[in-house]
């Protein structure tokens, strides 16, 4: 009986001359030519490249780079997309130039835009302080609150946007709190009976025993601008200190502070460097924010 084998039989050895010589654990590394679709792929590939470079800007210089021969521009066509936003814009923002900011409310065609506007003008310009959607942080007001230093109306936002807060334009809002502590006007505890006081008005602690004298260096000293029950002034930019809401931090060493050394925030003015419609759309944005009165 014969028997058959199903094992295959083991391929020819290659010939000796397409091998590179090298051997690894009895496997040989042959020289076998490359496919020739992968070698017209990197022909087409290196061609391509080369007819790039000619027709677009590619080889970098010392000053300059090669512009290619089409003349194409990146930049060139950023900037005309550019101009052909804003002039699919400027029928909208001649309007709202205008008009007062109430009108441009008043308009819904106007008031999308505006809104769709602000929001990006508002990430561009005001973001940096205020945070995005106007949260704000320490030092810096939250706008999305019902609290104003001088009111949340259109009209008054705008007004605040323009000329800015103690920020060197002659109608800017001021408001000036004296160093209690640090131009000698009270003493340390004094300024911490005062303090004392303010946590009280605001229920933020039980009245202390010092809150007589504390109550009566506020009545002197605090009472004409904050009112005497610290209810705030907005004619004059003087917070309710009544309330939950603290600029600068709610907490008795906070509050010293502010009564010592002062608190005197700058807003820029934004009238010169931003144009009519620009500071309009802001304003109706920062109203829609949800403090808007």
């Amino acid at each position: 009986m014969t028997k058959t084998s199903n094992s295959k039989p083991a391929p020819a050895n290659p010939p000796a001359d397409n091998t590179t010589g090298h051997e690894w654990d009895g496997i040989q590394e042959l020289n076998n030519p490359l496919p020739k679709w992968w070698l017209y792929t990197f022909y087409a590939s290196v061609l391509f490249a080369v007819v790039w470079s000619v027709l677009y800007p590619s080889v970098p210089g010392l000053r300059s780079y090669f512009g290619g021969t089409l003349g194409y521009s990146q930049r060139d066509e950023v900037a005309a997309d550019i101009r052909q936003a804003a002039g699919a814009q400027a029928g909208y923002r001649d309007r709202i130039t205008q008009l007062d900011v109430a009108a441009v409310k008043a308009d819904d065609e106007l008031y999308r835009f505006a809104i769709a506007g602000g929001r990006v003008l508002f990430a561009e310009n005001c973001a940096g302080c205020h945070q995005s959607g106007g949260v704000g942080t320490k030092g810096y007001p939250n706008l999305a609150d019902d609290e104003w230093l001088w009111g949340g109306k259109l009209a008054e936002i705008e007004t605040t946007l323009r000329h800015g807060i103690r920020s060197g334009h002659e109608e800017a809002r001021l408001s000036q709190m004296p160093r209690f502590q640090a131009d000698g006007i009270l003493a340390a505890k004094e300024v911490e009976a005062v303090a004392d006081h303010v946590l009280a008005l605001a229920g933020k602690q039980a009245a202390k025993p010092s809150d007589a004298q504390g109550k009566q260096l506020f009545a002197d000293n605090c009472a004409a601008c904050h009112g005497e029950t610290g209810k705030g002034n907005r004619e004059l930019g003087a917070p309710n200190l009544t309330d939950q809401v603290w600029l600068y931090g709610g907490d008795r060493a906070s509050v010293i502070q502010s009564i010592a050394q002062s608190r005197n925030g700058v807003m820029p003015a934004w009238t010169g460097r931003l144009d009519d419609a620009t500071i309009k759309m802001l304003a109706v944005y920062v109203h829609s924010l949800g403090g808007g009165e």
